[in-house]
């Protein structure tokens, strides 16, 4: 140190550029092939599809196993959300990270005559799942178009009345497909295994003995309830809902259970817990009568529920969830007034999917055409923009919650 009129000068802390500038002049091409993987997985999914058209080195990295595996180790990535149109025969996306609209190549698969009308079911990790009119299984990875047929269900299986279809991933190489059928105070399920490539043997549920429901089951009841359909007409019990939510269920893992939750005829959440083996119903929200349309969305392993209703010549979109405890519903999130609004007097069909704190709501009439994100945490209502395709906006009648992931495995 020196002195400086009296004073003690210290040295300068500031980094000194190397000379030359050698940082600024730093290459992605100077790293290992290990280390680029490294770098490129952590580039947001929608541009590996231009990696290829970078350089030789880039394209040769996208296509390599190690790439993939290297992808697998992003703990998360945002989610998309797969569109159901009425023709069913295109992939279109909403990117949430970006939020814009994307139109992804539809898989061969789906255009073979067999399966030109399979409609989506479900969907978890990076795979969205397919059933074709005949009642058979595709799963699909959406981002690289990778399908694949399921062995047929048991021709038996296939007389019960289907009430629900849910895919649980638990990696990007393994998943389960879960069905549940019957009459509804007689429920099974049975599982597709993938790791085994085969359906395993079909599990019959029981009543759980507290079930607080008020609904009868007696199948041998004769009078018909009458409720209000997701597409806002007032309906029987025995007519089904419109195909991409016929069969409308989110499945939960939490504290070792794996739970499939579903609406019945008359509008009530079924739960069906594989783990106990065992089904009950959730107490009812409105009265059978009443003017509303719901849906069931999972977020973060937990059920909740949405649901649009009318009062006092007022709409209101609010998300419920159900305190065990309790054995009551509680209100978590509620769309501002001036919005839901908008959706009084027209018979607005209410169709959601969660994605952790998210909600992806399509709300569809035959007036309007709206997408509405929510987030429960902060209770902010953001509506999204059209999607315009060659110039023409596109209607979705629903959407499906996946991770874009390359890696998925079908």
């Amino acid at each position: 140190m020196e002195k400086a009129n009296g004073c003690i000068s210290r040295p300068s802390r500031k980094r000194k550029l190397p000379q030359g500038n050698d940082m600024l002049n730093f290459s992605l091409d100077e790293l290992s092939d290990d280390l680029l993987e490294r770098v490129l997985s952590r580039l947001p999914t929608s541009m590996f599809f231009r990696l290829g058209s970078v350089c030789k080195r880039w394209k040769s990295v996208a296509a390599s196993e190690s790439f993939k595996l290297a992808c697998s180790r992003i703990p998360s990535r945002e989610p998309w959300f797969f569109m159901v149109d009425p023709s069913l025969n295109q992939s279109v996306v909403f990117d949430s990270a970006e939020r814009s609209w994307k139109k992804l190549n539809h898989p061969p698969l789906l255009s073979n005559d067999c399966n030109r009308d399979s409609i989506p079911v479900a969907a978890a990790g990076g795979l969205v799942c397919f059933r074709n009119t005949s009642g058979d299984y595709l799963v699909c990875n959406p981002v690289t178009g990778s399908c694949r047929e399921l062995p047929p269900v048991n021709v038996d299986s296939l007389d019960q009345p289907l009430h629900a279809i849910a895919v649980n991933a638990y990696s990007n190489y393994s998943y389960k497909l879960v069905l549940v059928s019957g009459e509804l105070s007689k429920l099974s399920f049975k599982v597709y295994n993938s790791s085994a490539d085969c359906w395993e043997e079909e599990i019959m549920l029981r009543r759980k003995t507290n079930d607080c429901a008020e609904l009868d089951l007696n199948d041998d009841n004769e009078d018909a309830v009458y409720f209000l359909s997701k597409a806002g007409n007032v309906v029987a019990t025995n007519m089904q809902k419109s195909p991409s939510k016929q069969f409308s269920s989110v499945i939960t893992r939490k504290d070792g259970e794996e739970i499939v939750y579903f609406l019945s005829s008359s509008g009530t959440v079924v739960a069906c817990n594989l783990t106990q083996k065992h089904f009950s119903e959730y107490p009812r929200l409105l009265p059978v009568f009443f003017e509303y349309s719901i849906d069931v969305v999972e977020c973060k392993g937990e059920m909740l529920v949405v649901m649009l209703s009318e009062f006092f010549e007022s709409a209101s979109l609010r998300v419920w969830r159900f305190d065990e405890k309790t054995k009551t519903w509680n209100q978590i999130a509620s769309m501002p007034p001036a919005m839901s609004h908008e959706f009084y007097g027209k018979k607005v069909d209410v169709n959601c999917v969660g994605a952790g704190d998210q909600i992806f709501i399509c709300l569809s009439s035959v007036e309007l055409c709206s997408y509405v994100l929510c987030d429960i945490v902060s209770n902010e209502w953001v509506e999204l923009p059209k999607c315009c395709m060659k110039g023409e906006a596109m209607d979705f009648m629903s959407a499906f919650s996946f991770e874009p992931r390359i890696e998925a495995c079908v």
